[in-house]
């Protein structure tokens, strides 16, 4: 099975954040890949990764990074692919990376979420493959009707609590 997605991360500790990822990504039956790569740590094998990633079947680049957060944007620079960038809270509340993903210079763009935002990075992902997939997007529109369903629910749920002056 050849990966459609590829979520890289600037550090395995921001796994518990990327998860959220993974775990949509799996519901929604999209073949992806997971890797540590580091902008400033192993240039040289972001460079690999960027350069061949459209050869290797690759549609959508998830790219998550905190502090000076270079990664998502030096994959983009060597990459037609789009790339979805994440603000990882390490420092400054994560103000810090959201500032560097999201501050491209003309040309070289990243698709940035909010920081800690891996559940939007691959809903995001899924948008883009659904565009060409047709059953990519059939489980996508099953995932957001439930998303309604939810709130509608609630929103029952929330009638039935009582208060003195509460009107309904």
């Amino acid at each position: 099975m050849t990966p459609l997605v590829s979520i890289i991360m600037g550090s395995t500790s921001d796994l518990p954040i990327l998860k959220k990822a993974a775990d949509f990504l799996d519901a929604m039956q999209i073949p992806f890949e997971m890797n540590a790569l580091s902008a400033h740590r192993t240039p040289i094998e972001v460079e690999k990764f960027a350069t061949t990633a459209a050869d290797r079947g690759i549609k959508v680049i998830i790219a998550a990074a905190g502090m000076a957060a270079a990664l998502p944007g030096v994959i983009a620079a060597m990459t037609p692919l789009p790339v979805i960038g994440i603000p990882i809270n390490s420092t400054l509340d994560g103000r810090d990376a959201l500032l560097s993903i999201v501050q491209m210079p003309p040309g070289i763009s990243v698709a940035t979420v909010g920081i800690n935002g891996a559940l939007n990075a691959a809903v995001m992902a899924t948008q883009i493959l659904s565009l060409t997939d047709s059953g990519i997007a059939e489980r996508f529109a099953t995932y957001r009707a439930s998303l309604s369903a939810k709130i509608v629910k609630a929103n029952k749920d929330l009638a039935e609590v009582k208060y003195d002056y509460k009107v309904n």
